[in-house]
């Protein structure tokens, strides 16, 4: 049976991994993530960063951004998923829990801090639904088990 703790989380996991798969796409299709500056472009190219010589900022750049939505991709399938599919494993569950309330705040953390408005939108409203799932589970079972 779905209950309303599992559709709010599966509403939660839903709106991260739109946002994963959003930046995925930007990340390989289109201008979205590279500079306005095209001579930027072009050094981001031709630069390594002092760690190694054997990659270039352009290409760590790119790999960044995408192993960055593949996490919220993740996110959205695992949490997704378990809201979904096994429910009761995932609200008996306070590391599953906490650890996907910590992954959120991380994320809205980090929309705040270095990101712009849509991710900082986004990511609000899934911890809200996801920490409203959890004030509704608590209430449905009058505790957590």
């Amino acid at each position: 049976m779905i209950t309303l703790p599992s559709l709010l989380v599966a509403a939660s996991a839903a709106i991260i991994l739109l946002l994963g798969i959003a930046h995925l796409v930007f990340t390989f299709y289109g201008p979205r993530l590279q500079p306005r500056d095209a001579a930027l472009t072009a050094r981001m190219k031709e630069v390594s960063p002092v760690l190694t010589r054997q990659t270039t900022m352009w290409k760590a750049w790119v790999g960044f951004n995408a192993s960055h939505s593949n996490g919220a991709i993740f996110f959205g399938l695992v949490y997704g998923y378990l809201a979904l599919a096994h429910a009761s494993f995932l609200f008996r569950s306070p590391f599953l829990l906490l650890a996907g309330l910590a992954m959120l705040a991380g994320y809205v953390f980090l929309a705040r801090a270095y990101w712009f408005s849509i991710p900082f939108r986004g990511t609000g409203l899934s911890t809200a639904l996801y920490v409203a799932a959890l004030a509704a589970n608590q209430t449905s079972i009058g505790g957590f088990q």
